[in-house]
């Protein structure tokens, strides 16, 4: 088993020891690590803090419907390949040059452990999640083309993220060390607010954070402004010098934090109407 060194976070990403827990665990166990919470909660930068705090390459792995286990192991360009028997002054017997290695290719055939970040595991089909397992499991795989074959050095850390689009099979969830990332609290977000904008007034913060929450608690939103939302609408009240922020129906720069024209109208309504409503 890799030695592995313990995380503890990093100076920009804040943990709790539930989350610690768990990363540790599947560092120990040497499996892939499934984080779930709702968007902006920090899954993606979990992965880049863990990189950085083992000193390891990060490879990302952006999930599309459309993405298969085998994309992620290797491509043949064969439209490439055409193209230069046309037109290139290229050697085309050389099939080696037309295999692109994916991203999770890149990982098994890396020199030393990286991290590799399987991004939105959910929005892929249903079979996407086994077949991932399986090429994890052999933790090598073999050209087709050429018959070269690249089997891993190291284990690569992985971490897969889940936005709890669509349920995920059992035999996929059991493989996985499983943490469901809880949205922080109010003094938790606090830390993270200093954390980005470490000179920040008292005042304005125990401000931003009260309207924050409030928004937040609205109960016809369909979108409630996320952690990154709210570190962005902080960015552009200080670049534009606002010294006090109240929850009204002017507060400044209202769509950095909401981001569907529904949320907007049912904050306006809802200040309009004199209600503050909390789910």
């Amino acid at each position: 088993m890799t030695n592995f060194r313990r995380f503890r976070g990093t100076d920009r990403y804040l943990t709790n020891d539930a989350l610690e827990a768990a990363v540790n665990c599947a560092l120990a166990l040497e499996r892939p690590l499934l984080v779930k919470g709702e968007p902006g909660t920090g899954k993606t930068l979990l992965a880049e803090s863990i990189a950085e705090a083992l000193e390891a390459e990060l490879i990302p792995w952006h999930v599309k419907s459309t993405t298969k286990a085998q994309d992620g192991l290797y491509v043949y360009d064969t439209v490439q390949r055409l193209y230069d028997s046309r037109f290139g002054d290229g050697d085309v017997r050389d099939i080696r040059r037309y295999i692109k290695l994916g991203p999770l290719g890149r990982a098994l055939a890396a020199e030393k452990r990286v991290v590799l970040l399987i991004d939105e595991v959910d929005k892929a089909d249903l079979e996407f999640p086994n077949d991932l397992l399986h090429e994890l499991d052999r933790m090598r795989f073999r050209v087709t083309e050429t018959g070269d074959e690249y089997a891993a050095k190291e284990r690569p850390v992985v971490v897969i993220t889940s936005n709890n689009e669509k349920e995920l099979p059992d035999a996929f969830l059991r493989r996985c060390v499983f943490h469901f990332i809880d949205f922080p609290e109010a003094e938790f977000m606090r830390r993270i607010v200093s954390v980005h904008h470490p000179d920040l007034p008292t005042q304005l913060v125990d401000q931003v954070l009260g309207v924050f929450y409030e928004i937040r608690g609205m109960t016809r939103l369909r979108k409630r402004p996320s952690t990154s939302e709210l570190i962005d609408w902080i960015a552009v009240l200080r670049k534009a010098g606002v010294a006090e922020v109240r929850l009204e129906q002017t507060l400044p720069f209202v769509g950095a934090l909401l981001k569907k024209e529904q949320d907007l109208v049912a904050f306006a309504d809802q200040l309009a109407g004199g209600r503050k409503y909390r789910s």
